[in-house]
């Protein structure tokens, strides 16, 4: 009878051991859904997905090519 007791308080205390264990795995690791964008963001840009420098070659190679003209146009 006694290690039937036992055995039933060892059961309860791992149920209570699972159960926090559950509820920690449910919880989020962000306190705010800005916080979490703000992360997603910062991860995304570490890999390379907002790669602007495209676009600042582009507009780079515009202006250069609007200079170019305009020195032109001023000479002659």
């Amino acid at each position: 009878m006694d290690s039937a007791r036992i055995h039933g308080k060892a059961t309860a205390l791992t149920l209570e051991a699972d159960a926090a264990c559950a509820g920690l795995a449910l919880a989020c690791a962000y306190s705010s859904s800005d916080e979490y964008e703000a992360d997603v963001i910062r991860s995304r840009r570490a890999a390379g997905a907002y790669g602007a420098s495209s676009y600042h070659r582009e507009f780079a190679m515009v202006a250069a090519a609007l200079a170019v003209l305009m020195l032109i146009y001023l000479v002659h």
